[in-house]
């Protein structure tokens, strides 16, 4: 997918190295296209990062994609440059007026602390209810799909006695539903979270329909409003070493944590990660694009409602 990006962001040089199309923003306004707005409210510690984890997943359709990116005005990250955040990010209230196709939520750092605890939970709160209102669909990610179904229709979440950490096998509840057009059987997806939601809770809300889980890892993907909302408990936009990195940065700083399961050639760490959620990753970010947001949005964009 030709996508609409700010010029300079250092994702578009990382992913042109990986044969990725992206375009900046000076050649896309030379295209007589109406590009589908996608916002992503980017909300873990390493932005570039996932920044360019999300990008190269929304790459390579024929559509053109313009992206934002959204921060919170309660919250200064300390991990990414003050210049970065600046040049590429816009606070919520900036963005309040203006409707998009497709929204991104992050994860976020924050899954052990209570919810009225984040120091930024009412700006969260109103920007789930502004999504319902201005985007078409919106994928929540990790924690944020556990704060969107707590806050949306009160699912809680329970502590794990360790962390789930890994990659782990996947189903499907409803093979024929869109999103997953493509899927095999079976697929696999990284987690990596103390926290969990459980099928228990998501089964006694009508307005929810739980569409995949796995058995070592439960709870995966829930859908609302017939897609308008994604809840997605894993990381399927993780790179091959992401995991390998959170591992040996707990294992620094001395933070009791278990090797990934199925993960590294023969469960060694000293081998390298065995990959096999790629592919999944890809067609879930492609058929979302295509069945839930290009073929359900309106051509005039301030008519999203």
């Amino acid at each position: 997918m030709p996508l609409n990006l700010p010029e300079k962001l250092p994702a578009v040089e990382i992913l042109k190295k990986e044969n990725i199309f992206v375009m900046d923003s000076g050649r896309a306004s030379t295209q007589d296209i109406r590009p589908l707005r996608i916002v992503i409210l980017n909300l873990m510690p390493l932005k570039i990062t996932t920044e360019t984890d999300l990008i190269r997943l929304l790459s390579n359709t024929p559509l053109q994609l313009e992206i934002d990116f959204m921060k919170i005005k309660s919250h200064t990250s300390k991990n990414t440059p003050i210049e970065h955040m600046m040049t590429f990010y816009k606070t919520f209230n900036r963005m309040r007026n203006q409707t998009y196709d497709g929204m991104i939520i992050t994860g976020a750092p924050i899954e052990q602390l209570d919810y009225s605890e984040v120091t930024y939970w009412d700006e969260m709160r109103e920007i789930f209810d502004w999504a319902r209102t201005h985007v078409t669909s919106t994928l929540y990610i990790c924690w944020a799909a556990q704060a969107g179904l707590y806050h949306q229709y009160g699912i809680p979440k329970y502590p794990l006695d360790k962390k789930m950490f890994g990659v782990f096998k996947h189903t499907m509840n409803d093979p024929h539903n869109p999103i997953f057009r493509g899927f095999d059987d079976e697929f696999y997806v990284p987690h990596s979270r103390h926290t969990e939601i459980r099928r228990e809770d998501i089964i006694k809300v009508p307005e929810l329909t739980l569409l995949s889980e796995s058995k070592d890892s439960g709870v995966y993907l829930v859908m609302a409003r017939n897609g308008r909302d994604f809840y997605i408990t894993g990381h399927s936009e993780y790179a091959p070493n992401t995991l390998d990195t959170e591992y040996k940065r707990d294992l620094s700083k001395g933070i009791p944590i278990e090797i990934p399961a199925n993960y590294y050639v023969d469960d060694d760490p000293d081998k390298k990660p065995l990959v096999r959620w790629r592919g999944h990753a890809n067609l879930l970010f492609a058929n979302w694009l295509n069945y839930f947001v290009y073929q359900e949005t309106p051509f005039d964009i301030t008519m999203i409602r």
